[in-house]
């Protein structure tokens, strides 16, 4: 899919005057295309599509438990008046990720793996340096980004884009790679401000031999966190001479490990299925209520704001959005569309998919650069509120034919036992008796995750002794599906 992505996406480059910027961390001058104003901008402007992209964690308390402990890091930063925003992402992929401005983002999945305050207070004194360091300003200046999940139509006409091109840059920012010298730096900076902010910084090197595992772990790939964060060398090894020096002489410093794994209980672990879940090439939204059916074979993927498809060499390609919010029919968007020269004309005609009114057909657009494209599209209003959008480019004859039959099989979801599903949840145990690991886990019963999966999510190994009463998180089973 992230050949896709870059294939498909929209491409943006910044192009601003270049000029000096001090440093906040360094206090020297470098040269900069981005402005402080301009970093601001990007991540307010982020923000919103990382919403729409990955949703925030429904759980009020955990929100201001997240920004409690980012507040409290930012005030010992090098940019101690901000300001900061501190958000909780409905993701369960194991990452946290900074932009410009002072937006910080960690996921329920890092969260899930981690097993103490000192450990999220690590995780985002990090990421927190990456901003104070201004290492964003400084990728930026050095290479172009490219957006993710913009929509297959961003190739051809900017009327089709769903966010901004500082919102683009923004999303591009989160598969940004730091370099060696920026992720070294980014560590230093996360000892030193969470060991400031009065946590134990000792706690830090275990949550690289967390992600080395969960990289380790037989069919998984590597961690989101690992793949942006590149380890350059050894980061627990790094981190842990860090913290020796930054901790010696201190004492009454914060661990708080029962406390943190306590406020995990009843989080979701892993995918949720309530916001859409494939069954091969079958797809579900129990939330929206609608299920559509991609051609076997197809390579599929979706996320909080699109479902995509594609043939395996990638020739044909569709994406299913929600259109822009409208009252008005199918065909009168189509016709909306081109009046407003979102796009430059029109081929195809009203028609009733599955009992909904639809229209379907070719649509012309243009870039920028007045280049002329054709692309498949179907609208289908399924609500008064409610009008789904399919973007597709065919391959062939063939691969158009793909595209409307998948656009044809749209329809209502009306399967209690699919409308009903659950997801998956920790569960905080307090272990019975003494014992190992595994045996513990074991004794309740069957869970959702195997037992190599829950050692690592508990930082433990499979015959390591556990005392009675000390806490373990498993994960409980959601409902079948």
């Amino acid at each position: 899919m992230a050949r896709w992505i870059t294939r498909f996406g929209w491409m943006a480059c910044i192009v601003l005057l270049a000029g000096c910027a001090k440093n906040p961390v360094t206090g020297k001058s470098e040269l900069s295309l981005v402005s402080s104003a301009q970093e601001a901008q990007m991540g307010k402007e982020g923000y919103t599509a990382v919403i729409q992209e990955y949703g925030i964690y429904d759980d009020p308390k955990l929100q201001a438990y997240v920004d409690s402990v980012g507040q409290s890091l930012a005030r010992v930063s090098h940019l101690p008046n901000g300001p900061w925003k501190f958000t909780l992402l409905d993701d369960p992929s194991v990452n946290a990720f900074a932009m410009p401005g002072g937006y910080i983002y960690i996921t329920r999945g890092i969260m899930a793996h981690l097993n103490s305050e000192a450990q999220l207070a690590g995780v985002m004194g990090h990421e927190i340096g990456h901003v104070t360091a201004r290492h964003s300003a400084q990728r930026i200046t050095q290479q172009q980004l490219a957006g993710l999940g913009l929509g297959v139509a961003g190739i051809f006409s900017t009327g089709f884009r769903r966010y901004s091109e500082v919102a683009q840059q923004a999303l591009g920012l989160m598969f940004l790679k730091y370099g060696r010298d920026d992720e070294n730096q980014a560590d230093d900076l996360g000892v030193q401000y969470s060991t400031n902010a009065g946590w134990d910084s000792r706690e830090i090197p275990e949550t690289y031999a967390m992600l080395k595992r969960v990289s380790d772990q037989s069919g998984q790939r590597l961690p989101a966190f690992l793949s942006t964060h590149p380890d350059p060398g050894s980061r627990e090894e790094h981190t842990r001479a860090l913290a020796t020096k930054a901790v010696a002489g201190k004492t009454g410093l914060i661990v708080r490990e029962r406390g943190y794994i306590q406020r995990l209980d009843g989080m979701v672990f892993g995918r949720d299925p309530t916001q859409g879940y494939f069954e091969g090439t079958h797809y579900y939204h129990p939330k929206l209520q609608f299920q559509i059916t991609f051609p076997d074979g197809w390579k599929t993927q979706d996320s909080r704001s699109f479902v995509m498809g594609a043939t395996q060499d990638q020739k044909t390609v569709m994406q299913l959005t929600l259109a822009a919010k409208s009252d008005v029919s199918p065909a009168a968007y189509i016709d909306a569309l081109q009046k407003n020269n979102r796009i430059t004309g029109s081929q195809g005609g009203a028609e009733k998919i599955n009992g909904y009114d639809a229209w379907l057909g070719r649509i012309t657009v243009q870039n920028e650069q007045g280049q002329q494209g054709t692309m498949d599209a179907v609208l289908i209003r399924m609500s008064p509120d409610l009008m789904f959008q399919i973007l597709g480019q065919p391959g062939d004859e063939a691969g158009e034919q793909q595209i409307f039959q998948a656009a044809r099989s749209f329809n209502k979801l009306t399967d209690p036992a699919r409308l009903n599903v659950k997801p998956d949840r920790i569960h905080v145990i307090s272990a019975p008796k003494s014992g190992n690991f595994m045996s513990i886990v074991q004794a309740q019963g069957s869970q959702a995750i195997g037992i190599e999966q829950t050692a690592i999510m508990n930082n433990k190994f499979n015959d390591q002794p556990v005392n009675a009463g000390e806490l373990i998180k498993i994960v409980s089973s959601g409902r079948a599906r």
